[in-house]
């Protein structure tokens, strides 16, 4: 089942894909459909009682570590993000001034969906909810060291679109064969499997968890393959995921007055 979190009609309501519509799930409106249009996307994750944790790969396939000129790392590369990043698909995310930079990240998210600590990697796909899309932007130009993603690169506020569906584990029978490609104004600039990745989804489960506890709504964007290249304000981002859907973005200036171009 594919799940949304949505606004509408003056409230926040939980939904899941219904014939091609968007089907609430609150009490009062269950069952009522709605197009994809006349809705705000908001990111597909359920509130959480604690402050949630989003762990990121860098350098997690070996041929976008060719591609920023690097050897893939010997264990997982990670780095935290804050919540304030993530925004829904349709949404928009700023571009700072004067950056020459600035990469979309078309990435396979996990959801945690129980607390997990010291897991093992064959029970690993035990403690998965789902998995979504996400777009990790970079702001390279504020890169540091490369074999040390920092804050000012990665953890921008709006830069973390994700969505538009939560899809449950049991639907995705091999999450390490999805397709993934990112378009670009209609133009396909990235394509990749998650195949390639240089550790894997179970094996990022059990390293985190060796050290750290992960609970439910907690999320693991698991990197990106080669083929990112800069996008200017107004470039239309859809990053796209076999069987999970497609994640549209919209890049904007720092002036909120000036008119969004939406292409659709």
């Amino acid at each position: 089942m594919k799940h949304a979190r949505i606004a509408w009609g003056g409230a926040i309501h939980e939904a899941i894909e219904a014939g091609g519509a968007l089907e609430l799930r609150t009490p009062a409106l269950r069952g009522r459909r709605l197009s994809f249009d006349e809705v705000v996307w908001l990111p597909p994750l359920a509130p959480t009682p604690r402050a949630r944790t989003i762990l990121a790969l860098g350098l997690n396939y070996a041929d976008h570590a060719r591609e920023l000129a690097f050897k893939p790392p010997e264990e997982p590369l990670a780095f935290a993000k804050g919540s304030g990043s993530l925004t829904g698909h349709r949404g928009f995310t700023l571009r700072p001034e004067g950056v020459r930079h600035m990469h979309y990240e078309c990435e396979l998210a996990v959801v945690i969906g129980r607390e997990a600590r010291k897991v093992r990697k064959d029970d690993a796909y035990d403690f998965i909810a789902g998995y979504t899309v996400a777009n990790d932007y970079a702001i390279r130009d504020y890169l540091e060291n490369w074999y040390r993603p920092n804050l000012r690169v990665k953890n921008r506020d709006t830069c973390t679109p994700i969505g538009p569906w939560l899809v449950d584990a049991g639907d995705v029978p091999d999450p390490m064969a999805l397709r993934l490609s990112t378009h670009v104004d209609g133009q396909l600039t990235q394509q990749g499997s998650t195949a390639d990745m240089v550790f894997d989804v179970p094996t990022l489960v059990e390293h985190f968890t060796s050290f750290m506890t992960l609970y439910p709504g907690d999320l693991i964007l698991t990197g990106t393959p080669d083929g990112v290249v800069d996008c200017p304000v107004g470039s239309q981002v859809v990053c796209s995921i076999e069987g999970l859907g497609s994640l549209e973005n919209t890049i904007v200036g720092k002036n909120p007055i000036q008119p969004i171009p939406v292409k659709r």
